[in-house]
């Protein structure tokens, strides 16, 4: 039964150097059960930190008028504290797609797990595409 929220898988890690690893798909065999999962379930980390400076830059280029949490973005991006948060932050994508089916969000936040337990991964966390079950920008960053 198809679900009417579409869900994303996310992690984050403590190291810098781990998340650099990561971010480069640099193949550290320390980091081969991550990537094996990964490969399992066709998904592939994005940082957090590189998605806002794709945002930010399509914005610049294309208009920002048409990019309607540009402000907020930039502001993320430009603070060294959140800069350094979002740099360890990663979104999954399976199969190239940013959102997808419960069952398979399911499937690979439990995978994930022993990777977690390991001490790679600090943190996993699934979300949902219920606007009601996510918070928005503040109204100033809209603008």
């Amino acid at each position: 039964m198809t679900s009417q929220w579409q869900y994303q898988v996310r992690f984050d890690v403590r190291d810098t150097a781990v998340a650099e690893s990561i971010r480069r798909n640099f193949r550290d065999p320390a980091l081969r059960p991550l990537f094996d999962i990964l490969t399992a379930h066709g998904a592939a980390p994005k940082c957090q930190f590189d998605a806002f400076a794709e945002y930010v830059a399509a914005a610049e280029q294309n208009g920002v008028k048409s990019y309607p949490l540009y402000r907020w973005t930039k502001a993320t991006i430009e603070d060294p504290t959140k800069k350094e948060k979002y740099l360890k932050s990663f979104t999954l994508y399976v199969d190239d797609q940013e959102v997808y089916e419960r069952e398979i969000a399911d499937a690979l936040e439990a995978d994930l797990q022993p990777v977690a337990r390991s001490g790679i991964i600090n943190q996993i966390s699934k979300f949902d595409s219920n606007p009601a079950s996510n918070p928005q920008p503040p109204e100033r960053s809209r603008e």
